[in-house]
């Protein structure tokens, strides 16, 4: 999970060479914290016939079957992990994966499928997964791989629903700037898997869900829609999210309909939290946004810098969030507050871009290039955004890294950034000064993390 080494040099460009090796070790060490299947080692406690999670003890002697199934960018080596500690007790299994975050596995079927957009892969897919779960009685186990990505990637729409109605969904929705939480709330309404339907299919046999949660503040019901866990929304939020967004006319007009009925008590709703469906299901955060953030405080502090974790519920549109980021960086550098160089400041979260050009970008790579005017001008700071999946929008990249020369040398180039933050277009900007953050699939996902750097 090591970070590419070509944004050293482009770093080095406006900071010494030990502070872009340490800007890039303290990001190599938040993705390490969060590695998946660490995660699940950790998580798991295996003596004999006993198997401990968390709070729980279940004697697996008990059980005749193991069966593996989820979805998401980290799901793959959760279940190279479950394979090691289980070897051949694992039955079956079935995760659907975004292209190319694959893992060697030898029992679980590792399928990949389209991702933020849902295509027919993913419901073939699901399909399969529907399939097994099936198969489980109550004398069998059932271990839930869910990580972010998982709610496109287990795609099984409600009779009367397509595909092709889901996909103009999502991309309306991606493109409104609406959260993951309202997107979510759509989805699981319109899901047989999403806001519980998964633990209902599971039944009678007893789930355990693995989570590796990439929504801020790790609520059980949003990550990958809640799969597993009580739904509390309802067909009338998720309408009022449409209305919110001036969408209704946008989507396809079956979706609208089926949410109408559900508000009419056409359709029953999503499992609540007295559905019965939940009385064998212990669901289990194993990584978090907070690991990152703290393992990067933490290997701030050892290579000597102050370092403060300032939040990990960072939300907001990207451009207006680093008007904030900048602000505290000048206030570093000119008053040495709220800690004195060298400084590093860690956050976390998700923050969202309305895309109104045509251009090519992500959410980190647009903070990072909103907040290169605004501290132009100062001597080795920088501010770096990147997702912790390694993918930042639908780009190749995981983020960019912004310092106090990035707006004199892109004036150099003949690069507006005015004209770059008008089209969205933050990809290009930074492919051209050379200063994109490209890591490939780290096989994680836990929110996006922002670092301040003040040499």
């Amino acid at each position: 999970m090591k970070l590419l080494s070509s944004p050293v040099s482009a770093f080095e460009l406006d900071l010494p060479t030990t502070a872009g090796e340490c800007a890039l070790a303290i990001m190599e060490a938040a993705l390490q914290a969060v590695d998946p299947g660490e995660a699940v080692k950790r998580a798991l406690r295996l003596e004999g016939e006993a198997l401990q999670v968390g709070e729980q003890r279940y004697d697996l002697a008990a059980y005749e079957h193991i069966y593996v199934v989820g979805a998401g960018k980290a799901s793959a080596p959760m279940a190279v992990a479950l394979e090691g500690i289980f070897g051949e007790g694992i039955t079956a299994g079935w995760i659907n994966v975004k292209d190319g975050y694959t893992a060697p596995t030898r029992t679980v079927a590792i399928h990949e499928a389209g991702h933020p957009l849902p295509d027919a892969r993913g419901v073939e897919g699901s399909g399969q997964i529907a399939a097994l779960l099936r198969q489980a009685g109550p004398k069998d186990l059932v271990f839930c791989l869910i990580s972010g990505g998982g709610s496109a990637l287990m795609t099984l729409p409600v009779e009367g629903i397509t595909l092709g109605d889901m996909a103009i969904l999502t991309q309306a929705l991606l493109r409104s700037g609406a959260t993951i939480n309202e997107i979510n709330s759509i989805r699981k309404h319109l899901s047989q898997f999403k806001g519980g339907h998964l633990a209902r299919l599971s039944q009678p046999a007893q789930v355990i869900a693995l989570i590796l949660s990439d929504v801020i503040g790790n609520p059980l019901d949003v990550i990958a829609s809640g799969p597993t866990s009580p739904d509390p929304t309802t067909f009338a939020q998720a309408h009022a999210v449409l209305d919110k967004y001036n969408l209704l006319h946008d989507v396809p007009t079956a979706i609208v309909e089926y949410l109408q009925q559900g508000m009419d008590g056409q359709i029953s709703e999503t499992p609540k939290a007295d559905d019965k469906a939940f009385r064998r299901v212990q669901n289990v955060i194993i990584a978090s946004n907070e690991h990152a953030a703290q393992a990067a405080q933490a290997k701030a502090r050892q290579l000597g810098l102050n370092s403060m974790l300032l939040s990990t519920f960072v939300e907001g549109e990207a451009r207006e969030v680093a008007k904030v980021f900048a602000a505290i960086a000048r206030e570093i550098a000119s008053s040495g507050r709220p800690i004195p160089r060298p400084a590093c400041i860690v956050a976390g979260g998700e923050t969202t871009v309305t895309v109104r050009g045509q251009g090519l970008g992500g959410r980190s790579q647009e903070l990072a290039m909103a907040a290169a005017p605004l501290i132009a001008g100062l001597d080795n700071v920088a501010v770096i955004a990147l997702g912790t999946d390694g993918t930042d929008g639908p780009t190749d990249a995981a983020g960019a890294i912004c310092t106090g020369r990035t707006a004199s040398r892109a004036a150099q180039k003949e690069l507006s950034i005015t004209s770059h933050l008008a089209d969205n277009d933050a990809y290009h900007f930074f492919q051209a000064l050379g200063d994109l953050i490209i890591t490939g699939p780290t096989n994680t996902n836990v929110n996006d993390l922002i670092f301040i750097f003040v040499f």
